[in-house]
């Protein structure tokens, strides 16, 4: 049996009035989704344990089973490992966004989701102004970048920027949360501060204002780390003899690095509603060829969410549904060696709040021969009745990964 775990990143969420009181995914033409949750059976899973925000990267990790007391080191540690920081001890990681800062207001988490070569630019340039022996800025993909910092310590309170949009920024800087982190929150405002100075008449923001965008006047470090000790999903599931993730974004790479997985870069993936799903289907399924595992991870859903724009997070559901969950079933159905397969998201990103919730998540878990429950629809009203209830912790993987 082989395994494929296609991930809606945020497409859960709430009951809208402007919907009927429905959620998207009940609202949205969903006939693929439906189909394997009519064909398979369904339940509900616990992403985000006690005590913890619940962000992609721990939702994620939920999902690929890890336990997250005794492997979370943040996001910056994840996406480093992505683009090749080889982190040494003593190294403190954070994401590090560019954002959009507008009078004393945070208007946006993507400095209008600027592109990573104007990025790349302005990333050098803070490096070369900022950095030093200790500190070193790394360009990600988009608005999305790493901040290292030797002897840096992560015992900091940090907000993540999605989280509050169109608040003022100044009450939500870096805090530290022992005396002995203060003088790393000091250093890490400071350059939050300097950063706003500099950019704010850099050529990449004078271009980007004279077109009607938003400039990436600020930088905003959040979640730092350590270097993780995570074991690969090849110890923790034997099965798993080669495996696969597919993503647009550096965290979810970063998570397939520790876990062992190879990163399938596929053209096109831009993390947003205009992702190339095609080049993903056939990604995932070439992939399927020869390897046991695949984990496909779409971010446009989560994006929209964040936006709070309905429309666009239909679209994204149902262009999932179309162009990825649909196409993967149709070619995987008859083989020789059967493929099973799981739908999820995982986490709640609600167009209401415009950032993640902890909620259980639905999921789908369809493979032939699997006898069905009586769910017809996938959808988070419908899979409450699932036959495999609520799951938590590792549970969910092991159910699948032991089929």
């Amino acid at each position: 049996m082989k395994h494929i775990i296609i991930l809606g990143d945020g497409m859960a969420d709430w009951p809208a009035k402007k919907l009927g009181n429905k959620t998207l995914l009940q609202y949205a033409d969903t006939p693929n989704m439906d189909r394997l949750a009519h064909l398979g059976r369904c339940g509900r899973l616990i992403t985000v344990p006690k005590g913890f925000h619940p962000g992609s990267e721990v939702a994620n990790m939920s999902v690929m089973g890890y336990d997250l007391s005794k492997v979370y080191e943040g996001r910056g540690v994840l996406e480093a490992a992505n683009i090749g920081v080889d982190l040494q001890p003593g190294d403190m990681a954070m994401r590090c966004n560019l954002i959009c800062i507008e009078g004393d207001i945070l208007k946006n988490h993507s400095a209008g989701h600027i592109s990573t070569a104007e990025a790349d630019e302005l990333i050098h340039f803070l490096d070369e102004k900022l950095g030093n022996d200790r500190v070193h800025f790394y360009t990600g993909v988009q608005y999305r970048h790493v901040l290292v910092i030797k002897g840096g310590d992560k015992r900091l309170d940090t907000t993540p920027p999605h989280d509050v949009p169109l608040h003022p920024f100044r009450p939500l800087m870096v805090k530290a949360q022992v005396p002995e982190a203060q003088a790393t929150a000091d250093l890490l405002n400071e350059m939050i501060l300097k950063s706003q100075v500099l950019l704010a008449n850099h050529p990449v923001n004078l271009r980007r204002k004279a077109a009607g965008k938003d400039p990436a006047n600020s930088i905003w470090p959040w979640s730092a780390g350590y270097r993780p000790q995570m074991e690969t999903l090849a110890k923790k599931y034997p099965m798993i003899k080669r495996g696969d993730v597919i993503s647009a974004v550096d965290l979810i790479n970063g998570i397939g690095y520790y876990a062992g997985l190879k990163r399938i870069h596929v053209e096109g993936a831009t993390g947003l509603y205009d992702t190339n799903y095609e080049n993903k289907v056939a990604a995932a399924v070439k992939a399927l060829k020869t390897d046991d595992f695949v984990y496909l991870h779409i971010e446009a859903s989560d994006e929209a969410g964040h936006e709070g724009d309905f429309k666009l997070k239909q679209l994204t559901i149902e262009n999932l549904d179309k162009r990825a969950v649909g196409p993967i079933y149709e070619a995987v159905k008859e083989w020789d060696e059967p493929v099973a397969i799981a739908v999820l998201p995982d986490h709640p990103t609600p167009c209401e709040l415009r950032t993640h919730t902890a909620e259980p998540v639905p999921f789908v878990i369809y493979y032939p021969g699997i006898e069905p429950d009586d769910v017809q629809t996938f959808d988070e009203v419908a899979c409450v009745s699932g036959s495999y209830g609520l799951l938590k912790d590792d549970e969910f993987m092991n159910t699948f990964m032991n089929i």
